[in-house]
């Protein structure tokens, strides 16, 4: 996950604690441990979804979302973008680049857990 907002974070913990089995969480929180964590991703450390959030301090989402589709490594990752705005032109550019989904940021617990259910189930389970 990489977002830097601490409640988001706290939010995400739990949630991912909670599961049935757990989930096991990264957390990466600025632009710079995002380039970081992608420069040392390899094939057997990929995670399985990404959770982006839009609105990080200098890189914005968009950017790191760029990144992560033009190295041949993450180009196929499933990214689900959240942000607390829900605006046209967000979600738009946001698809454009390479998002898979696009939903509202969780605001408590429960919203986290249901967020991660419905993306696990969609973009990690067989059809």
């Amino acid at each position: 996950m990489l977002d830097e907002d601490p409640d988001t974070i706290a939010h995400a913990r739990q949630a991912c604690a909670l599961n049935d089995p757990p989930i096991q969480l990264v957390v990466v929180q600025n632009s710079d441990e995002a380039m970081e964590w992608m420069a040392s991703v390899t094939a057997h450390n990929l995670p399985n979804l990404l959770l982006l959030d839009l609105n990080l301090p200098k890189l914005s989402g968009l950017a790191v979302l760029r990144r992560l589709r033009l190295d041949v490594l993450t180009k196929d990752l499933p990214v689900v973008v959240f942000s607390g705005v829900h605006e046209a032109a967000e979600v738009q550019q946001s698809y454009q680049v390479g998002a898979n989904s696009f939903v509202e940021k969780p605001l408590s617990v429960a919203d986290f857990r249901e967020l991660l259910n419905t993306q696990i189930s969609y973009w990690l389970k067989p059809r």
